[in-house]
């Protein structure tokens, strides 16, 4: 987890993966999924996620009165000049929110509330293991409801596989996507930078960590260049209830390993064995 994007979640991820060897992975940051980038999944199965509905007129049965529209509070509903010089109405679904209210006083009924393909969740499979990942449409929603799915579908992987761990890439911030990725978890490990906005969205993660009585761990990346800013980050961790996980220092290999698509632990660096010591530390010591 992190309380911000960019803290280094999705390497850490990626390297956990790699020591782990017989985990199942699950990407829920579907908004912006990107450990595929790493692992470079083959695709097993592919399927639509279908969730919500969308408002859709049929022109053949619309008589271009503009009810739709005057009613519509999203301003997903425009109007053009047809070949008959009578308006002809058509509903943005980018902007539609299916609320059906146009559906609902359209005096001649002709629209219809159509279910919303939202994006696609795919399972796959890894030089590391299965993998469970997800793509939410252009401005679709319910990016919870995709994250559910994904650590389902993630957790029957493992129950059918016999595999013990289910390592979980979570999306930044503590909205419902984060609290999706969160609940339920037996561990979370928080990554956060060694900055002002770092520290403060630490804080705000770790509270969510304890409203869902899961036990939290921090892991300060690129600590060196900050320490003081990041014994200040441990202490206020220590003083809320989260033990430290470690320190990644600033590795410059770190964006090599990306460039090769490979993960950190793949490569000899400073960094690498900084993410080796924190693996140990979160599995191994008491």
């Amino acid at each position: 987890m992190s309380g911000k994007g960019g803290t280094g979640k999705t390497s850490l991820t990626a390297s956990f993966a790699s020591l782990a060897r017989n985990a199942v992975i699950a990407d829920c940051d579907v908004d912006a999924s990107d450990l595929h980038l790493i692992l470079g999944p083959y695709t097993l199965e592919r399927h639509e996620f279908i969730s919500g509905f969308e408002a859709v007129i049929r022109p053949g049965d619309c008589t271009g009165c503009g009810v739709c529209r005057e009613l519509c509070r999203f301003d997903a509903i425009t109007s053009g000049g047809g070949s008959t010089g009578n308006p002809v109405y058509h509903i943005d679904p980018l902007a539609c929110e299916g609320c059906g209210v146009c559906v609902r006083f359209c005096p001649d009924h002709a629209i219809d509330l159509q279910e919303r393909a939202c994006g696609h969740w795919m399972i796959s499979d890894t030089r590391f293991g299965p993998m469970v990942h997800a793509r939410l449409g252009v401005a679709a929603e319910n990016s919870d409801k995709l994250v559910a799915l994904v650590r389902k579908e993630a957790q029957r992987l493992a129950r059918e596989q016999g595999r013990k761990l289910i390592v979980v890439d979570g999306p930044p911030g503590i909205g419902s996507p984060a609290i999706a990725s969160l609940s339920g978890a037996s561990l979370a490990l928080v990554v956060t930078e060694p900055t002002v906005s770092g520290e403060h969205d630490l804080d705000r993660v770790l509270a969510l960590a304890r409203y869902f009585a899961v036990p939290a761990a921090v892991c300060v990346n690129k600590w060196d260049l900050n320490p003081e800013m990041t014994r200040k980050i441990e202490d206020r961790s220590h003083a809320s209830g989260a033990r430290m996980a470690g320190r990644i220092r600033y590795d410059r290999n770190v964006t090599l390993a990306q460039i090769q698509e490979c993960t950190v632990v793949d490569l000899d660096t400073e960094a690498a064995g900084d993410i080796r010591e924190i693996w140990k530390n979160l599995f191994y010591k008491e």
